[in-house]
């Protein structure tokens, strides 16, 4: 590859000159600019972006770090950030930690080994040592969708349990009684905020649900699609259903269809996130969008304020869920139409 010191001799002037007309830092004449301007052409030279991150200690370039890139949430999530960092002048270096802490750790050192100038993270659950990783790492560092207890890092989230609950009363208010829940992994903060929020507005109708009517999946739809079938061999049926991520609701509904139950008529499925594709299920789904594109651009605007040392104390932004309810949620209907096997558990 082509150095400075390459494009100095070519065009006949000192690599001081060519470093000054290449970041800006003091005026070249016309002629010598010509020069060495044909010297790049010809030499196809790029400039060092690691070399200029070690002399200026800045490299443009934020960490995303997702636990799962084949989620669509995510996957919308992050394509809102790399827009917002691009049309700052950040570029973005994405890792995928699989849900895995073990790996999630290896990458965020990865990241700081890349100078980056500070990191957006979905974390992949609570992991004891995050919070002493991060410490170390001394970069600004934002949380997004979920928290880590007892952490003061800047945190852009939608208020999780005020979703569940809003998923919950609209299923109530159509005369569901028996609702049940798909959760998602244990011990990860915005799946038990939302289980809270299904639990707090069935309390509040005077039902008090039981472990039978929580099943858990790992946000996938195959954890949905597992969970539903469990669900529905059960003694009681639900009548319909609260999926934690859209994923594991679109999973359940092709597990009711499996089972000649139809939806929503005979069971009604709410899901969360407002993802794309959630409008182009069968039925559409009634969901709780996450309004992503505020989440990714507070994410990066806080970000950059860090970087540029704006602000010292953490901040914590909750915004507010809103319920887009399509065809896969009904009235209660009663035993109408249901398999003899439902009908007998919903009487």
């Amino acid at each position: 590859m082509a150095t400075m010191k390459d494009v100095a001799h070519l065009a006949g002037v000192s690599i001081t000159t060519v470093s000054h007309l290449l970041n800006n830092t003091r005026p070249v004449g016309d002629e010598a600019r010509a020069r060495i301007e044909q010297a790049i052409r010809e030499l196809s030279y790029v400039p060092s972006a690691v070399a200029r991150s070690l002399k200026h200690n800045v490299t443009h370039t934020v960490g995303m770090m997702l636990p799962n890139s084949s989620n669509p949430y995510f996957s919308e999530l992050m394509r809102v950030i790399e827009a917002r960092c691009f049309d700052a002048g950040y570029n973005v270096i994405l890792c995928n930690s699989d849900d895995n802490p073990a790996k999630q750790s290896t990458y965020l050192r990865v990241l700081t080994e890349r100078r980056v100038d500070g990191l957006i993270v979905v974390t992949s659950g609570e992991d004891v040592g995050l919070h002493a990783l991060l410490s170390e790492l001394s970069l600004p560092v934002i949380l997004v969708d979920r928290e880590i207890n007892r952490v003061q890092y800047d945190l852009v989230e939608v208020d999780h349990v005020q979703g569940g609950y809003l998923a919950t009363q609209h299923l109530l208010s159509l005369g569901h009684q028996n609702i049940a829940c798909i959760g998602g992994p244990v011990a990860l903060s915005s799946s038990d905020q939302r289980i809270a929020g299904w639990r707090r507005a069935m309390v509040e109708w005077g039902i008090n649900p039981t472990d039978v009517d929580l099943q858990r999946g790992d946000f996938t739809s195959r954890g949905g699609y597992q969970a539903m079938h469990a669900l529905l061999k059960q003694a009681q049926c639900p009548s319909a259903v609260f999926a934690c991520n859209d994923l594991m609701a679109i999973g359940a509904m092709c597990a009711a269809y499996e089972l000649g139950i139809r939806v929503p008529d005979q069971l009604s499925i709410v899901g969360f996130d407002g993802i794309s594709l959630a409008s182009f299920s069968s039925p559409p789904l009634t969901t709780v969008i996450q309004p992503k594109e505020i989440i990714g651009a507070m994410a990066v605007d806080m970000l950059i304020e860090g970087i540029r040392g704006r602000r010292a104390e953490p901040l914590c932004v909750v915004l507010q869920p809103e319920l887009c309810i399509r065809s896969s949620t009904a009235p209660y209907a009663a035993t109408v139409g249901l398999p003899r096997h439902f009908q007998s558990n919903q009487s």
